[in-house]
């Protein structure tokens, strides 16, 4: 990766230097996009305004889908080494007495990732810097305000840069944009898209506290059910704790940036901790909002992240939802630019992740409404409930479940109106051969999951698409997934998404036929033209899982 804070002043007007995917935006989505990109030999420039990461700390969650997302990019150990499981969800009263518990233990998920993880996002921005770094092929510059983007017709997008330290301005051309510039999107502006509001609109205290003292506390996300004071606590990291407490329509963030007014706040967690003891990172005020833009799209740029969606805080997907965004788009835009596929397949994006966003929205109202609302009424009704959740047959099981609704049908997802079918949901990253995962075997390909081996033609004819074929041997996770689909076999995207399932082994693979996949795809793991070489990911075309 290069890496600059200078931009190039170009005076011929009709000379603009060309690129083939602009990201606005160096955020968490931003960096993922452009690596998924440059493991698929796509260069692309990265222009963000701030001159290095930003400091303050934000997003601190994520689950073990989005966990697989960083594991592909190649950072499973290192999120690893900065991040923490998250042990489950506990409701409480204002005085702190446990309503509820619904504990989850820290053992790897059906993605082999923990369900729940806490992290700083400075430290994950650090890591995503580090790792694109290993593509030539993408420029990330900083210190770049994009001032405008401008598209005529069907041609390039005219991207104007003004580097925000020397002054100076140039102008590029961008067959795509990818729109990571967060909430208050220039590319949303530029599309003329606008926000959709869900109706719900909250101001919360987010205080981030770094002590050296074990706090002592149940290392899950304490909730707070108090009309009053809603509030939130968790573990981020080993010295790194979050509280976030709703505001009344009086107060504002001001009210609390000295310890001594903020300290009875989070007292009944920090204890005897003497304040002194207790280094407050940040108090910042947040809205919580849940929106959605009416379109994802025109044309060549593209909306991601806060830019395309926002959701309240409380099932921890906000960040989570632009990563998918990132994985969701990536190989098709490569796939296109490979000409593998047509270019009308990006319609697929905004079908495919929009409804899923706004299912991850509806479901984070719901949650904080009854975890929050309700008055008086409300508080009566959790204290008489909450303590016999436990006795509701399957409760926690769902509401610690992980798993997030399947994609809709589009033309990647060949979803059955008539039957019970795969297709959309995620394959699991399940355990292969005693040491390596699907991811590990798939390694960004199309892997063909089946219970019975395609014949010695098929096989041929799946390797010359660059694709895998993964046996599900009888007793393994993926055998049982097949059957609890009623499947026999099932073709997996290059994101992990089901394309489309079925009893016809010999027809799942013919559909193989109707994608050119780029020459770099066919390596046992993704090596594209434009990446520094690394370690080789153990596989074979073929594998038993």
């Amino acid at each position: 990766m290069n890496t600059t804070t200078t931009a190039t002043t170009t005076s011929n007007t009709t000379n603009h230097p060309a690129v083939p995917v602009v990201v606005l935006g160096a955020g968490p989505t931003g960096l993922t996009a452009a690596t998924l990109l440059a493991r698929h030999g796509v260069e692309c420039l990265v222009l963000d305004r701030w001159e290095s990461i930003y400091p303050q700390p934000r997003a601190v969650h994520l689950d073990d889908e989005v966990y697989r997302i960083l594991a592909n990019l190649g950072l499973r150990d290192e999120f690893a080494a900065i991040s923490r499981p998250c042990h489950g969800l506990r409701l409480v009263k204002p005085d702190m007495t446990v309503l509820a518990e619904l504990a989850r233990g820290a053992d790897r998920g059906r993605h082999g990732y923990p369900e729940a993880n806490m992290f700083d996002q400075p430290e994950l921005e650090a890591l995503l810097r580090d790792n694109l770094a290993r593509y030539p092929c993408v420029t990330l510059r900083g210190g770049a305000e994009v001032t405008g983007l401008t598209q005529d017709g069907d041609g390039p997008v005219r991207v104007d840069v003004t580097d925000r330290l020397r002054g100076t301005s140039e102008t590029l051309l961008a067959t795509y944009v990818l729109g990571c510039d967060g909430a208050n999107s220039l590319a949303r502006a530029a599309i003329d898209a606008h926000m959709l509001d869900l109706g719900f609109d909250q101001r919360w205290l987010v205080v981030d506290v770094d002590t050296a003292v074990d706090l002592g506390e149940w290392e899950g996300v304490h909730q707070v059910c108090d009309t009053r004071r809603a509030a939130t606590y968790m573990r981020v990291g080993r010295t790194r704790y979050r509280w976030e407490f709703r505001l009344a329509p009086t107060e504002t963030a001001d009210d609390y940036r000295d310890i001594t007014r903020l300290h009875p706040l989070i007292a009944p967690w920090t204890k005897a901790t003497p304040p002194d003891q207790l280094h407050v990172v940040r108090v910042a005020e947040y809205t919580f909002r849940a929106q959605i833009a009416d379109r994802w799209r025109d044309r060549r740029i593209f909306l991601l992240g806060d830019a395309a969606h926002l959701t309240p805080p409380f099932v921890g997907q906000g960040m989570g939802a632009g990563l998918r965004d990132a994985a969701n788009l990536c190989w098709k835009l490569a796939a296109v630019q490979h000409g593998a596929l047509p270019e009308r397949v990006l319609d697929t994006y905004e079908a495919e992740r929009k409804p899923h966003a706004h299912a991850l929205i509806r479901l984070a109202k719901l949650i904080g409404t009854v975890m929050t609302g309700g008055g008086r009424v409300g508080e009566l009704v959790r204290r008489a409930v909450a303590p016999r959740l436990h006795r509701v047959p399957g409760i926690k099981a769902h509401v610690l479940d992980s798993r997030t609704p399947p994609l809709r049908r589009t033309s990647l997802v060949a979803r059955s109106r008539r039957r019970r079918t795969l297709a959309g949901q995620l394959c699991p990253n399940a355990l292969a051969d005693g040491a390596r995962r699907f991811d590990d075997l798939a390694a960004g390909r199309f892997a063909l999951v089946t219970t019975t081996a395609p014949t010695p033609s098929e096989q041929s004819e799946i390797e010359r698409r660059g694709a895998v074929v993964v046996i599900a041997v009888p007793g393994t996770d993926l055998h049982r997934w097949l059957r609890r689909g009623r499947a026999r076999a099932a073709l997996v995207r290059p994101d992990g998404a089901v394309q489309r399932d079925g009893r016809d082994v010999a027809a799942l693979a013919a559909d193989l036929a109707s994608i050119r996949l780029p020459h770099h795809s066919t390596a046992a793991a993704p090596q594209p033209p434009c990446a520094t070489p690394a370690s080789p990911t153990p596989g074979s075309t073929e594998a038993q899982a």
